[in-house]
């Protein structure tokens, strides 16, 4: 019996072991980024900045730019964003790269390399990434794909949570995603070029009761919500930069409004027409994410087309408004601990 029981003890801890091997592995395997300013990811050209702390680590989900000079894929300015990333890091100067966790045509309805802005979340013990993808009858959709860990494997929900017969408006309307769990658990989604807003139910995976357009002041695309010290701030890709996009900010008490228009948080990014904000808390400081055009990689120019993430601190006035960002070519300089 003795015997038995020190044979089941070893079994349970080898077991353990490799739960634990398994985990760290999966968490931690990637390539090693050498500190570069900003952009801060060089392995290949990312867009729309998504970040996400879970434990000690910070995530960041991007896009991945592809456009070759010369090509046309029949896409409206020829952007091609052909799927998913993941990065991460424990002091904001050193960065791992996890790679390609998702495509477009991992979902049902799918089309092949044609992806849009997402957004990652962790509820309870599960990660949810909300991505928009076309369909091969053109259309868009926004789905969601479920992982057990922040790096996946993620698994695509089979029914998105929107179409386009769901909203009307402007071309390109039902793109770039993000969500927000309130205190009390109740998860919001925003998206759109018109700035839509609508609750989801406990499950993650469907809208729960009517879309809202928020109707937000100079908003042209890429919402991010985001809550600090009861304030709600939607902070989003907006008209007033020269040249291009700018990232504004309108606040509220209520995510339904009504929403006061406060100003901008950066101007435009270099050498790119679109910037796409991503705002988090993480060791005691503020970060907001955004991408440029300042990559130079395999023999290709970065530019509107071939976008970078790039990220600086952000700071806030006594009243809650926020001070405005400089893009920096630093980036973060001092590791966190």
């Amino acid at each position: 019996m003795k015997s038995k029981h020190l044979l089941l003890g070893c079994l349970a801890a080898l077991s353990l072991a490799a739960c634990q091997s398994s985990s760290k592995d999966v968490v931690y395997e990637g390539i090693d980024l050498e500190p570069s300013g900003n952009p801060i990811f060089t392995d290949a050209w990312t867009c729309d900045p998504a970040p996400l702390v879970v434990g000690d680590r910070l995530y960041v989900y991007t896009g991945e730019d592809i456009y070759k000079d010369g090509e046309n894929i029949g896409l409206p300015g020829n952007y091609n964003i052909a799927d998913w990333r993941v990065y991460s890091t424990t002091d904001m100067v050193h960065w791992r790269s996890h790679g390609i966790k998702l495509r477009p045509e991992d979902f049902p309805n799918g089309k092949k390399g044609i992806a849009w802005a997402a957004q990652c979340i962790q509820k309870g013990d599960k990660f949810y990434w909300y991505v928009t993808y076309n369909t091969p009858e053109g259309g868009q959709c926004i789905g969601v794909a479920i992982g057990d860990t922040p790096v996946g494997p993620f698994v695509p929900h089979p029914k998105p949570l929107v179409v386009d017969s769901d909203t009307q408006g402007r071309g390109w309307n039902d793109i770039d995603p993000t969500v927000l769990i309130d205190d009390d658990g109740t998860a919001w989604l925003a998206w759109g070029q018109n700035s839509y807003i609508a609750k989801l139910k406990d499950s993650m995976t469907e809208i729960d009761g009517e879309i809202t357009d928020l109707r937000l002041q100079r908003y042209i695309e890429g919402p991010w919500l985001y809550k600090r010290n009861g304030l709600y701030y939607n902070i989003y890709a907006g008209s007033g930069g020269r040249g291009g996009e700018c990232i504004n900010y309108s606040t509220a008490e209520n995510l339904l409004g009504p929403w006061t228009f406060r100003g901008q948080v950066t101007g435009a990014a270099e050498n790119s027409f679109t910037i796409h904000p991503g705002v988090v808390d993480y060791k005691g400081h503020t970060y907001l994410f955004y991408h440029n055009g300042k990559l130079d990689r395999d023999g290709q120019k970065g530019q509107s087309l071939r976008r970078s993430v790039c990220v600086d601190e952000l700071f806030f006035n006594e009243d809650g408004t926020i001070k405005e960002v400089k893009q920096t070519k630093e980036a973060i300089t001092e590791p966190l601990k």
